[in-house]
């Protein structure tokens, strides 16, 4: 797939979803603040309270950045997706929270921002739809370039290495009620070998009538291994990398920039 077709991909599937993207979550206001709360606890550990500005590469519609907001950091956000960034602006407004939301694609990220922040973030899996090593690291340099002396990076993602990593898969997620609305939300992988995964994921909008609105968002995924990812992150030049387990809803990569 030729590289703009690529992040058109990943665009669409954002950019579809992004109104649907808080009911992925059981509550997903209660789960900006809990994770807000468990970010802050591996930084605090991590880095020792030096850290006070956040650039998150990959904010969707907010979800960390606006928890760790409310908590006192100054956060700046970007992402692929123009309608996940619509939704990021008008979730901060309406907390009151004076965060910077701009489009920018990770690869490119230090000619967007050009500035320096403590520390870049990448969570929920963002990182893995580079769908090769080349491209992470690519992003990779770009956070360390965004990255002032001290401070580093931070990112979460699934551990592959507990997947069943062939065939095609069912992943349920829950069944939401909103007032006479309920929505079924499931996804489904299909390996198109050991590395990589198309995702297909539906909204079932059933209002109790005869008919259901079916909404399907479709993408791809490198099943990155977090050994692998930490290997490249030294590459990338982040020192003292170190992985945190059952602190956060997944897996957690940290490394310094000397």
């Amino acid at each position: 797939m030729p590289e703009k077709s690529k992040t058109k991909y990943i665009t669409d599937f954002y950019n579809g979803i992004s109104s649907f993207y808080h009911l992925i979550y059981p509550n997903w206001y209660d789960s900006i603040a809990k994770q807000a709360e468990d970010l802050n606890y591996i930084i605090k550990n991590y880095w020792k309270g030096e850290i006070s500005t956040i650039l998150d590469a990959s904010c969707g519609i907010g979800t960390q950045a606006l928890g760790l907001a409310q908590i006192g950091y100054k956060v700046t956000g970007s992402d692929i997706s123009s309608e996940e960034i619509k939704r990021a602006k008008t979730e901060a407004k309406l907390r009151r929270l004076k965060i910077k939301f701009s489009i920018a694609d990770m690869i490119e990220l230090s000619k967007h921002h050009k500035q320096k922040y403590d520390l870049v973030i990448s969570c929920d899996n963002s990182l893995p739809h580079l769908l090769n090593d080349n491209d992470i690291m690519k992003a990779l340099k770009q956070f360390h370039n965004c990255t002032r002396a001290g401070g580093g990076v931070l990112i979460s993602l699934r551990d592959y290495a507990k997947e069943n990593l062939k065939g095609i898969q069912l992943k349920p997620y829950e069944i939401k009620k909103i007032g006479t609305t309920e929505y079924i939300i499931y996804q489904i992988w299909e390996f198109t070998d050991s590395k990589h995964y198309n995702i297909s994921m539906y909204f079932i909008e059933d209002k109790g009538t005869k008919d259901c609105k079916i909404s399907v968002f479709r993408s791809e995924y490198y099943a990155i291994t977090i050994d692998r990812l930490i290997k490249l992150m030294k590459k990338a030049g982040f020192t003292d990398v170190r992985r945190y387990d059952n602190k956060y809803f997944q897996p957690v990569l940290v490394g310094k920039k000397l």
